[in-house]
C-alpha cells in the first residue's frame, strides 16, 4: 500500500521587495517599499510591493502612477542578480533539511517539498516542519515566507494561495474534507491554481463560477469545451493531483523550444520593429548553435500599441500577478507560426523565414510594443537537413563565424562583439545584453 504523502509549498513573501528591505536594514513586513524602475516613466509596472504597501491598499503589480499621492515609500531599482543570489541562498537552507530529490523549485520565490520522509525523521508534524523551514529562512536571510500543506501538490498550492492568507501563522493546510468545505465555494475561481481568465470566461457560459460548479457539470460537456484539458479541471475540482515530485524530476518533454520576447520602451515603427526582431533572431540562433540544436518550426508574435477602438478599456480582473483582461483576449497583434521546409540553425535561413512571416502578417501602419519569436521542434544538429542544393562551404563559414562570436562573448561579455545594426538609434540589443530577466541586474 502506497504511503500517503505530505507536501509543503513555500512562498517567499513579496520576494523582490523583501530582499530590498533586508538590504536597507528595513523590516520586510512593516516597511513601505516598491521595486520598480522609475526611469522607464510613471507607467512602469512595480515588480513587487511590500506587505505594508498592500495593507495600505496598493495592489500587486500596479503602475507607479497608481500609488496614492502623498504616500511615503522607498522605490528600489530592480536588481535581478541579487534576487537570484538570495533565492540560491534560501535553496541552500532547504538543502540542510531535505534532499534535492524531494524539492521542486517552482519559481524564483516558490518551491514544493515532499515532506513525507522527514516528518518521522525529525519527529515533527507537517505544520511544525513547514514552520521550521520558514524560521530558518527568516533567521538566516531575513526573508519572511508563507506555506501551504496538502496530501498532493495541487492541494498544497491551493492551501498556500488561499488558506494561508487567512491563517494567523501564515500556514494553510488542506485535506479532502477541508478542501470541499473551504475551496469548493471560493470565488473568484481565478484564485485557483492554473485557472486563468480564459478558462473562467468559458466556464461562465455555463453559469459555473467556482469549483463546486465544475463537479456538478456533465463531464461530456467539459470535454466538448476543453478537450483533454477537461481532465485536469475535473481532477482539480475534486482535489486530485496524481503527479508527484519524483515524476516531475524524470519528466522529459517530447518536443523542446526556445523563446525570446521583449517589451519595447515605446511604439516602434514597422522597420524599427523588424530591426529589433533581427537582433532577437541573432541572439536566439546563437543559443541554438551553442546547444547544438536545429529547428523546423518558427513562431512570431507582435503586439501593437493600443489605439482608440481596440477595446483597451475592456473588463479586467485582479489576480495574484496584477490586472489581466477578463475576456481572455491579448489585444491587437500580428504574427503566427510556420513549419519551415528544413531543419537548421543558420541565421541567414532562419531570419529569412522570420522576415517573410513578419512582412506577411504585421500591419505596417501600426506601432509595435512587444515582440516575441520562437523556434520549436528542436532536435540535435546531427539531424540537420542536407540536400543536393546545400552549399556546404557557405554553411561551414557561417558556422565558424557563429562559434567565434560565441567564444568572444563567452570570454569578454555579450557586448564585446555586436553587429552594426545594434548601433542604430532604436536598436535594443546592447541594452538587453546588460539586463537580467528583462531588468537591470
Amino acid at each position: 500500500m502506497e504511503t500517503e504523502r505530505t507536501y509543503v509549498c513555500i512562498d517567499l513573501k513579496s520576494f523582490y521587495a523583501s530582499v530590498e528591505c533586508v538590504h536597507r536594514g528595513l523590516d520586510p513586513m512593516t516597511a513601505k517599499l516598491v521595486v520598480a524602475d522609475p526611469t522607464r516613466s510613471e507607467m512602469t509596472i512595480c515588480l513587487a510591493v511590500s506587505p505594508a504597501m498592500k495593507a495600505a491598499g496598493v495592489r500587486n503589480r500596479c503602475r507607479l502612477h497608481e500609488i496614492p499621492a502623498g504616500m511615503e515609500y522607498v522605490c528600489a531599482m530592480p536588481r535581478m542578480r541579487a534576487y537570484m543570489a538570495a533565492s540560491a541562498d534560501i535553496y541552500g537552507v532547504y538543502l540542510r533539511y531535505v534532499s534535492p530529490d524531494d524539492i521542486h523549485p517552482y519559481s524564483i520565490d516558490e518551491c514544493f517539498i515532499d515532506a513525507t520522509p522527514y516528518l518521522e525523521l525529525y519527529g515533527l508534524s507537517a505544520r511544525q516542519f513547514a514552520d521550521t523551514l520558514r524560521a530558518a529562512v527568516r533567521v538566516e536571510t531575513g526573508i519572511p515566507a508563507t506555506a501551504g500543506i496538502g496530501p498532493n501538490l495541487f492541494l498544497a498550492k491551493v492551501a498556500l494561495d488561499i488558506s494561508a492568507k487567512h491563517a494567523d501563522d501564515g500556514i494553510g493546510e488542506l485535506d479532502e474534507r477541508t478542501f470541499r468545505e473551504q475551496i469548493w465555494p471560493h470565488r473568484p475561481i481565478t484564485d485557483i491554481w492554473n485557472i486563468g481568465p480564459g478558462i473562467a470566461r468559458r466556464l461562465a457560459r455555463y453559469r459555473v463560477f467556482d469549483l463546486r460548479g465544475i463537479t456538478e457539470m456533465d463531464p461530456d460537456v467539459l470535454y466538448d469545451e476543453f478537450g483533454v484539458n477537461a481532465e485536469y479541471l475535473i481532477d482539480h475540482a475534486w482535489g486530485l493531483e496524481p503527479c508527484t515530485i519524483a515524476e516531475i524530476k524524470v519528466y522529459e518533454p517530447e518536443t523542446a523550444s526556445l523563446m525570446n520576447g521583449q517589451v519595447l520602451p515605446r511604439g516602434y515603427s514597422f522597420d524599427d520593429a523588424l530591426m529589433v526582431m533581427r537582433e532577437m533572431c541573432d541572439d536566439t540562433v546563437l543559443d541554438l548553435v551553442e546547444k547544438r540544436l536545429v529547428t523546423d518550426h518558427i513562431s512570431l508574435h507582435v503586439s501593437y500599441q493600443r489605439e482608440a477602438g481596440d477595446g483597451a478599456a475592456g473588463a479586467v480582473f485582479e489576480g495574484g500577478h496584477g490586472l489581466r483582461r477578463a475576456d481572455g483576449r491579448s489585444g491587437p497583434h500580428g504574427g503566427g507560426t510556420r513549419k519551415i521546409p528544413e531543419r537548421t540553425n543558420s541565421f541567414k535561413r532562419l531570419f529569412g523565414y522570420l522576415e517573410a512571416l513578419f512582412r506577411e502578417t504585421v500591419d505596417p501602419a501600426r506601432l509595435a510594443r512587444k515582440i516575441s519569436i520562437g523556434f520549436g521542434n528542436l532536435v540535435d544538429e546531427d539531424f540537420a537537413t542536407v540536400d543536393l542544393f546545400t552549399d556546404a562551404e557557405a554553411d561551414a563559414r557561417e558556422r565558424r563565424r557563429q562559434e567565434a562570436v560565441l567564444a568572444v562573448k563567452g570570454k569578454f561579455g555579450k557586448n564585446a562583439l555586436i553587429k552594426g545594426t545594434s548601433l542604430k538609434e532604436h536598436a535594443m540589443g546592447r541594452e538587453r545584453n546588460t539586463l537580467v530577466g528583462g531588468h537591470r541586474g
